[in-house]
């Protein structure tokens, strides 16, 4: 475990927007938050999902990285020219926040994790689209979660990844595959500008990708923060997420 200290980078994390009963909430699950100050070393801070914060720049110059997390909602199809998305669970606070943070973040060269819907948020916000019921198609797998399962079943590994050399994930793992986490309805479809491939599943569908030209600007399909104790891979991208933002925090404003 890395302790962090004063000194220790401060790193936003997204929230989702949901309702509890009649109350309207922020929240992120406690995994992420476990993993960046356990395992990256850095100090979480909140980032609301709302269109009531329009000036998102305070966030470029006091955040030395962004988690862009996972969640129970997806992104809405309408922001890449998709159809009207019928009964779809979808976060438009969120993507408001996101979308913008993302693309200033990468700009200003300050690192970035995204993780599932973070993931597909990466690729919508670098001008890409994405299949929203991958399962449908000949010759995908289903990438589908059982909700009918367990936490830890749901949570396990489902199927192996290919690792593409001259990326981040080929330095962080000596292996040329590896098993990954990964539960999702939705998919890459057309890959985003400047964005290189990372991984791919046995169907050949995107599970990860960097942002070409950032020091550490990472998306993952699957769920690095659920097995970032058992799994060799999953801590050392939290490690290098850490790390990345570490010498973000030690370089002048820009």
């Amino acid at each position: 475990m890395i302790e962090t200290s004063a000194a220790a980078p401060l790193v936003g994390i997204v929230c989702d927007r949901f309702f509890l009963g009649e109350h309207d909430y922020h929240g992120v699950k406690h995994s992420y938050i476990k993993a960046l100050i356990q395992v990256a070393g850095v100090i979480p801070v909140l980032c609301p999902a709302t269109e009531d914060l329009r000036e998102l720049e305070p966030y470029t110059r006091a955040l030395s990285g962004v988690l862009f997390p996972g969640g129970a909602s997806n992104v809405d199809p309408l922001l890449y020219g998709g159809s009207e998305p019928g009964d779809m669970l979808l976060d438009r606070q969120r993507d408001h926040i996101s979308m913008e943070l993302m693309r200033r973040m990468t700009e200003r060269d300050i690192p970035v994790l995204a993780i599932c819907r973070g993931f597909q948020e990466m690729n919508v916000a670098f001008g890409g689209t994405l299949d929203t019921a991958i399962h449908r198609k000949p010759g995908r797998l289903d990438h589908r979660e059982d909700p009918g399962e367990n936490l830890a079943d749901r949570y396990r590994y489902k199927h192996r990844v290919a690792i593409a050399q001259g990326g981040i994930l080929s330095g962080l793992t000596k292996e040329c595959a590896v098993q990954v986490n990964s539960l999702h309805m939705q998919g890459v479809d057309r890959l985003g500008a400047k964005l290189f491939v990372e991984a791919r599943s046995p169907d050949e569908l995107v599970e990860a990708y960097s942002v070409e030209g950032c020091d550490f600007a990472l998306g993952v399909q699957w769920h690095p923060e659920v097995s970032v104790s058992i799994d060799p891979l999953s801590r050392a991208i939290f490690e290098a997420f850490g790390q990345a933002c570490s010498r973000r925090a030690q370089r002048p404003l820009t």
